[in-house]
């Protein structure tokens, strides 16, 4: 009987607690289909309740960092030790445990290691800068004693193949699912080119480029031929408030705050266009799902938004520090101009990929 252990202490929201939940709940299903032994290791058991898995939970561990680096480096050990034979030890949280273990694979979810910081992201949100220097060290540690590192996308193996001097043999690309396809929406086109910029209060997601290429469209076009929509209320942190108090008095740019699901998806159907200026993402989820809308996208030129809308019909890049740029792009949109639009065609990723959690565990435990 084989046995495996999943280690996610850390995760608690947003897309690392899908991962987790995804993954155990294959598991369990696993689990039922061969007697296998599946333990989890997380922060609280209700978070990714499943039939037929072993629960220890930490909540502790999340505290703080000091506490985080003796859960990873002594606890995980002794319970490594406690629980016998291990064939896999999975680390669903970038960082290597010193475990017991036949083998260890570690699930590298963070893009921070590549991030481009500032003094806007001190000044904002002093967290960001310490995860962009931390966690390529806490990475580091223990790293090559993993059989396989698995990354969401090809320009992050790439790019810690490099950082690390790991071969990039030793990881597998697991993309995200791609969204299905939508039919066009039925709903009353508005007389203005609506733009939409949804995701999270975080500094670096830049924000201010795109409130800025709409401040510098409104000069020069007026108010009433576009909006921008972003997923901000203006009271979120630091960061969101200066957004608000720079940029409140732009009629174009609303602060629509926090969507669920289903206004998400409302919006973009009711949406001419995205622009997706962030500076650093693992993934970038808004485009592969806006993408299947098959309208016209104004990204940031960076490795993550190449990667996510590879297969898009209508793409266009701008440098992620540039608002003229952006601007422009938005203006020839209005104006009917879709010269600059582009496909970006789908590239084979190279081998060992996995398209789903079975073909995931398939290299994982191949022997």
């Amino acid at each position: 009987m084989k046995t495996i252990v999943i280690s996610a202490v850390n995760i608690r929201k947003g897309g690392t607690l899908t991962i987790l939940r995804q993954c155990l709940s294959f598991l369990s299903n696993l689990k039922q289909e061969t007697g296998w032994r599946i333990v989890a290791i997380v922060h609280r058991r209700d978070l990714c309740d499943y039939p037929a898995i072993e629960y220890i939970e930490l909540p502790h561990v999340a505290k703080s960092w000091g506490r985080r680096l003796w859960c990873e480096y002594i606890t995980m050990h002794r319970i490594s030790k406690q629980l016998g034979s291990i064939d896999l030890w999975f680390s669903l949280h970038d960082t290597t445990p010193r475990v017991i273990a036949k083998r260890q694979a570690v699930y590298c979810q963070t893009s921070f290691p590549f991030l481009k910081w500032n003094y806007r992201d001190l000044h904002f949100d002093p967290k960001i800068v310490f995860f962009a220097l931390f966690t390529r060290f806490a990475y580091l540690i223990n790293i090559h004693r993993n059989y396989r590192l698995v990354v969401q996308a090809e320009w992050l193996r790439n790019g810690f193949a490099h950082m690390f001097g790991i071969p990039a043999a030793h990881f597998i690309v697991a993309p995200p699912p791609a969204p299905a396809p939508h039919s066009a929406s039925n709903h009353t086109k508005e007389a203005y080119t609506q733009f939409f910029f949804p995701s999270t209060a975080d500094c670096h997601k830049n924000f201010e480029l795109a409130c800025q290429a709409a401040q510098l469209l409104e000069h020069e076009i007026g108010t009433d031929k576009f909006r921008l929509i972003i997923t901000i209320q203006g009271e979120e942190n630091s960061y969101s408030r200066w957004l608000k108090k720079q940029w409140d008095s732009v009629k174009s740019i609303q602060f629509a705050g926090f969507m669920s699901k289903s206004q998400l998806i409302a919006t973009y159907a009711q949406s001419d266009a995205l622009v997706y200026p962030s500076r650093v993402e693992t993934w970038g989820l808004a485009i592969s799902e806006f993408g299947a809308y098959n309208k016209p996208m104004l990204l940031a030129d960076l490795p993550y938004a190449h990667e996510t809308s590879a297969g898009c019909s209508q793409v266009a890049f701008f440098p992620a520090n540039d608002p003229q740029a952006l601007m422009s792009l938005m203006k020839r949109l209005i104006q009917g101009d879709r010269s600059m639009l582009s496909p970006n065609p789908q590239k084979e990723i190279p081998q060992p990929t996995a398209k789903n959690w079975q073909e995931l565990f398939d290299h994982l435990l191949q022997e």
